[in-house]
């Protein structure tokens, strides 16, 4: 089974079927995880609907403490590492956790080079002691290359990154150039820091599809960032895929050391109004204690990178509700004849968080509404099927339409959340 970019150039389909990317977070499987603990995990998001895990190949700065010692490289800290011979045990180890989510039938999405491996980025200036020698990408790629290819991963190529100097970009060139040219059938893409939509021109042919990430920060300029940033993309940049690869994750907390946590409300938001703002091929869901595979009695970096609270072990995050929800969208959005979903402007009073998108043909209308209000539309529905659907509890609710000075009026759906207003017209 292989990933190809649909002939719409805006999503994706496997074996010639449309193909909605719907991961996980877990960066820190290959260093975190022991087997048994790998298989219950991937048989749980199996059963949810997800079909691509995110991984990070080398070591997560910021995973949790661990028991065990997989590294790919020597270290007396499980901190810091020497770049002068590389431990094939520990790439043997990841090409079988490997194996076993393609048996599962799960794509891997697999980063190359997390930020604080290369110079100057944001991460690597707080802590430059793990940078990859220039030289030293060379082995490293023919080792990825060796490891993974035959399976067909998605090559993230950078993680969390920014572009602050022409170091940077150089080492991220050099990964990019020596790995597309060896791995000829996968995809590519670049993992950019949160809240970020700067990609440098250079990368821009070799990129498949674009993944922005709206992130973990609470503060109000970044209020209703999930949706902006997928409106960015989806009007400047070339066209693309568009994923949102790390909107905030479940019980998180808010990044910078800001009180208080992400919530199961707060995760849906944005997934809904990424895929409805133009991000539609896919979106990624993560659970604050899967990422970094959080045990007890283990430490957690709340002073590393973006200051996260301690998140809570991986066997209760792996439990939060969240994920039913993400495996809903993906199975709500598969089940209309739609692939690619359209951004569209609807509502006669504009309310930025409410974020609507049309299926090509225009048959049917999506509405995502965080707060249950009449809805005014410059859309004619009138002979239209209009359902409201409770997020919370998948309930539905048949609604009435009038027209209003020659404007459609949607009464208020009857939940107390956030609701997905679906328009079937009959053209």
């Amino acid at each position: 089974m292989m990933l190809r970019i649909s002939e719409n150039q805006r999503t994706f389909e496997r074996d010639g079927k449309p193909f909605f990317y719907l991961a996980d977070t877990c960066w820190s499987a290959f260093t975190n995880i022991q087997e048994e603990e790998w298989e219950y995990y991937l048989e749980l998001r199996r059963k949810q609907g997800f079909n691509t895990i995110q991984i990070n190949i080398l070591p997560q700065w910021d995973a949790s403490g661990t028991y065990y010692d997989h590294y790919p490289l020597p270290t007396k800290d499980k901190k810091t590492f020497t770049f002068d011979r590389w431990n094939m045990d520990y790439f043997k180890r990841a090409r079988t956790m490997c194996e076993m989510a393609k048996a599962k039938g799960f794509e891997l999405a697999l980063v190359v080079l997390w930020c604080n491996y290369v110079p100057d980025t944001w991460a690597n200036r707080m802590n430059s002691a793990n940078t990859m020698p220039y030289n030293f990408i060379d082995s490293y790629i023919d080792i990825v290359h060796e490891t993974f290819s035959d399976l067909h991963p998605m090559y993230i190529i950078s993680g969390d990154t920014d572009f602050p100097s022409d170091a940077c970009i150089r080492h991220y060139q050099k990964a990019f150039h020596l790995l597309k040219k060896k791995a000829k059938d996968c995809l590519f893409s670049m993992h950019i820091k949160g809240r970020y939509a700067t990609i440098p021109t250079c990368f821009m042919d070799d990129m498949d599809f674009y993944m922005y990430q709206s992130g973990h920060n609470a503060l109000p300029e970044n209020k209703g960032i999930a949706y902006r940033l997928a409106q960015q993309f989806y009007k400047e940049y070339p066209i693309k895929p568009i994923l949102n690869s790390e909107p905030c994750y479940e019980q998180m907390g808010s990044s910078g050391g800001l009180y208080g946590r992400f919530t199961q409300y707060d995760v849906r938001k944005a997934a809904w109004q990424s895929v409805l703002s133009g991000a539609c091929a896919g979106i990624t869901y993560g659970a604050a204690g899967i990422y970094s595979w959080h045990k007890v009695n283990q430490s957690f970096g709340t002073g590393t990178g973006e200051g996260f609270a301690t998140p809570k072990p991986w066997n209760e995050a792996l439990q939060f509700p969240g994920a039913w929800d993400y495996g809903y969208l993906a199975h709500l959005l598969t089940s209309f004849t739609s692939t690619q979903w359209i951004p569209c402007e609807l509502l006669v009073h504009d309310h930025p968080e409410i974020r609507c998108a049309k299926s090509e043909d225009e048959h049917t209308y999506l509405i995502y509404l965080p707060s249950n209000i009449a809805l005014r539309l410059q859309l004619d529905v009138q002979d239209a099927i209009v359902t409201a659907l409770d997020l919370t509890k998948n309930r539905l609710s048949r609604l009435e339409c009038k027209i209003e000075n020659d404007q459609s009026v949607i009464e208020m759906h009857p939940f107390d959340e956030d609701a997905l207003i679906i328009i079937q017209r009959s053209i």
